[in-house]
C-alpha cells in the first residue's frame, strides 16, 4: 500500500505531461494585410530552417529561442525572437507517516507540468516598406 501511494504523484505526472507537435504556421504582413513571398530563415539550437512565406514547418520541440529572419524586395529585414512558454503547473505534495510512538515522515515533491512549453503555433512577421 505504502508503495503504491509513493507511486500516485509519478502516475499524475505522467499523465499531466502533454508534448506539442511543434509545428508552426510562418506569414508575413504589412499593414495588417498578408504579404506573400518574403524569405525567411526560421532556427533554433535544433537546426535551421528556409522557407517562403506563406508556409508551415515542424521545428520539433522547443530547444532555445526560436528565431525567424524575413527579407523581401522592397521591404526592410524583419526578426522576431521567441522564448519557448514554460510548463505550467505545481507540485504535488504526499506525506507517509510512520511506525510506532515516534512519527517519521517521508515528504516526496514531484513537478506535474500541464504542458512542456513551446513556440507558438502561429507567427506572423510584420515587413515595412524601405
Amino acid at each position: 500500500m505504502r508503495r503504491s501511494i509513493l507511486l500516485l504523484p509519478l502516475l499524475i505526472a505522467a499523465c499531466a505531461t502533454t508534448g506539442s507537435n511543434g509545428e508552426i504556421a510562418i506569414d508575413t504582413a504589412v499593414n495588417g494585410q498578408q504579404l506573400p513571398g518574403a524569405n525567411c530563415q526560421v532556427s533554433t539550437n535544433s537546426g535551421s530552417w528556409n522557407v517562403t512565406t506563406p508556409a508551415s514547418i515542424n521545428v520539433g520541440d522547443a530547444n532555445g529561442d526560436l528565431r525567424v529572419v524575413c527579407n523581401r524586395g522592397g521591404y526592410r529585414t524583419s526578426e522576431m525572437i521567441y522564448r519557448p512558454s514554460g510548463p505550467v503547473g505545481s507540485n504535488v505534495g504526499l506525506g507517509v507517516g510512520g511506525g510506532g510512538r515516534v512519527g517519521v515522515g517521508v515528504g516526496l515533491s514531484v513537478p506535474i507540468a500541464l504542458g512542456r512549453g513551446g513556440y507558438p503555433a502561429r507567427i506572423t512577421v510584420d515587413m515595412n516598406p524601405q
